[in-house]
């Protein structure tokens, strides 16, 4: 029970700690991330944003 219970732990820890990784969506460093991926490993929910914040970069 405890090895289920430490395993359990140990992996939350691991996915959290990459998820911290990636970089916000929007940002310059996504967008590089964007343009060395392939277009056709893109979603369609990453398309729209790649668009709206790399391509069309609306002035604040």
């Amino acid at each position: 029970m405890n090895n289920k219970i430490l395993f359990t732990v140990l992996l939350s820890a691991t996915v959290f700690a990459l998820s911290a990784c990636a970089p916000e969506v929007g940002s310059k460093a996504w967008c590089d991330d964007m343009n060395e991926k392939s277009k056709s490993d893109w979603t369609a929910s990453e398309a729209g944003e790649y668009a709206k914040n790399c391509v069309f970069k609306q002035k604040d």
